[in-house]
């Protein structure tokens, strides 16, 4: 019997948990990730952005294996299926929209498609990473990029649709890749998976460095997005570096430069 209550409780935390994330889109008219939550943690004790679980703000190292599991569930069914939110203006939104030709269009849209890849893979790695990270402080700092991550996720979708263009068909397949490595990399140990962050970052600011060259010379409005992400993307890896990062064999980090090229060329396309 008592097993029974316990298991019936489980699955009523469970539910009221997944029917916040799906009404709860990231970011609200407010654009305050606290917003909503009866009793929000001071900024001094929070150790990342909090999260609405069960109708309070709690800080995410607070939250047992369970509530992990099913808040890392939510956000990926958030992150791919509903519209992201971000709490930064977009940079590019003061920039007049651009005269371009179609062709000009086609090729803006298929890069700007690439970087909104490249953000759901971000979320994916971080939310893994945070799932089986041993400490909570470094927990919390993955959820932290995350939340800043989804910025990233949003300006990128807002040009899409301005650009008439829709996000790649294959994003729940590198979503569910990139958790699995980030899933695998926290397990490993905290120098390993701080050294993949990395290293994911550096080659993320290459990929940015070389669509700002290729992109139309007319699309500023693309370009000055392309330049906020590239400032954060340097960030976090150097924040990855200072908190202990180890580099990454050799192996690993071509294999991982390969796999970013098989995405990188397929989401221009598809």
């Amino acid at each position: 019997v008592v097993m029974s209550v316990r298991g019936l409780a489980r699955c009523k935390r469970a539910a009221s948990v997944l029917k916040q994330l799906f009404v709860c889109k990231a970011g609200n008219a407010s654009d305050d990730p606290r917003a909503g939550c009866e009793t929000p943690p001071s900024k001094e004790t929070l150790g990342g952005p909090p999260i609405d679980l069960y109708n309070r703000c709690v800080d995410p190292r607070e939250l047992n294996p369970l509530d992990r599991l099913i808040s890392s569930v939510g956000q990926a069914l958030k992150t791919l299926t509903a519209e992201s939110a971000a709490s930064r203006p977009n940079p590019g939104a003061e920039v007049p929209r651009p005269e371009l030709s179609e062709a000009q269009i086609r090729h803006a849209a298929g890069l700007m498609r690439i970087n909104h890849t490249g953000e759901i893979a971000a979320q994916a790695l971080y939310r893994g990473q945070s799932l089986t990270a041993r400490d909570p402080a470094t927990r919390a700092a993955y959820l932290k990029a995350a939340h800043e991550e989804q910025d990233h996720l949003a300006w990128c979708e807002s040009r899409l649709g301005e650009l008439g263009a829709s996000p790649s068909r294959l994003n729940a397949l590198w979503y569910a890749g990139s958790f699995a490595i980030g899933v695998a990399a926290g397990a490993l140990s905290e120098r390993i998976s701080l050294g993949f962050v990395a290293e994911t970052e550096h080659q993320v600011e290459g990929h940015l460095e070389e669509h700002l060259q290729q992109l139309p010379a007319a699309d500023a409005r693309s370009r000055r997005i392309l330049k906020a992400m590239k400032d954060d993307e340097v960030r976090h890896g150097q924040a990855a570096i200072d908190a202990g990062g180890a580099p990454l064999p050799s192996l690993i980090r071509f294999a991982m430069r390969m796999t970013s090229r098989v995405m990188t060329r397929t989401a221009y396309w598809i």
